[in-house]
């Protein structure tokens, strides 16, 4: 797949902005349903309506996948099942604006476990805008925190199963070269986990789903088949930690979502918050590629 850098952060700007939205949706879904059940149905539609995509991008690929690539594929779902249940769990108990800052934390948890784990030093410029941004995420959000309940230890616990995402999620895409496929298959183990989990501890029920039919198929559509697609596609030319970076502006399209849809206003320091997110992705991406073309040998 030919695509170039910039292209790739425009994609991932496009899936932030969609979950930016989607925000109010998660949250008013859990009016109607339990966290599994929600998320069952979501990843399953959305698992679904790629699925002609991806057969194909199999048979263009013509490739077979290995043993390693399915295992990889297979820890993607139960990663994206726990990252999305923990997510929708924690935010039965905490406010959107808890639930948007904490999330918002894997911003720190990927270069952490790019270091740690992987052994991979991200670009220098990465260490300055990581708290750049989540100083502009928590002043987007009011300068504060609500109270601190069980559902914020929920999330920020998701925040580190999100954080995975964003670090596997790039290096199968470019391993396999079929990023709809994986993401098509990543869905769908997530919503069969999902599925299991709904009947086996909650009460899923026809009238419910049809309840939350808006949120169900705002989430599964776009939020799901459309959204985490295109940050697989993204991601095979932006590294984990600058693609992290990018996507904390998921804060700000949320506030403009909440602006738009429902009248909400930013205090004056959201918009420093909103400004220091904006910095952050520009600085993650204009350093590394200025740098690029100061060491190219004049022609």
């Amino acid at each position: 797949m030919s695509m170039t850098r910039t292209t790739a952060t425009l994609l991932l700007i496009l899936a932030t902005a969609i979950w930016g939205f989607a925000f109010i949706a998660q949250k008013s879904a859990m009016d109607y349903m339990g966290p599994m059940t929600f998320i069952s149905v979501r990843y399953l539609l959305g698992g679904l309506i790629i699925i002609p995509f991806a057969i194909r991008e199999y048979k263009k690929r013509n490739k077979r996948l290995s043993q390693k690539e399915w295992a990889l594929i297979l820890f993607l779902g139960v990663n994206l099942f726990l990252g999305s249940w923990l997510q929708q769990w924690g935010l039965i108990e905490t406010t959107v604006t808890n639930g948007g800052f904490l999330t918002g934390l894997y911003v720190f948890f990927v270069p952490l476990i790019l270091l740690v784990i992987f052994r991979t030093k991200p670009h220098f410029i990465v260490w300055v805008c990581v708290p750049i941004a989540m100083a502009g995420l928590f002043l987007l959000n009011g300068g504060g925190l609500d109270k601190f309940n069980s559902g914020d230890i929920k999330i920020i616990i998701s925040a580190i199963f999100w954080a995975l995402h964003v670090v596997i999620i790039g290096y199968v895409a470019r391993l396999t070269g079929m990023p709809v496929l994986i993401s098509s298959f990543a869905f769908i183990i997530t919503g069969l986990i999902s599925s299991a989990g709904a009947f086996a501890f909650e009460t899923p029920t026809l009238s419910a789903i049809s309840d939350g039919w808006i949120e169900i198929l705002y989430t599964g559509v776009l939020s799901t088949a459309v959204a985490f697609t295109l940050q697989a596609i993204g991601q095979m030319k932006v590294p984990p930690a600058n693609a992290a970076i990018i996507m904390s502006a998921e804060s700000l399209f949320a506030a403009i979502g909440g602006a738009v849809v429902f009248g909400e206003r930013l205090l004056p320091i959201g918009y420093i918050g909103a400004i220091l997110i904006f910095l952050s992705i520009v600085l993650v991406e204009a350093v590394p590629a200025t740098l690029r073309r100061a060491k190219k040998p004049p022609n």
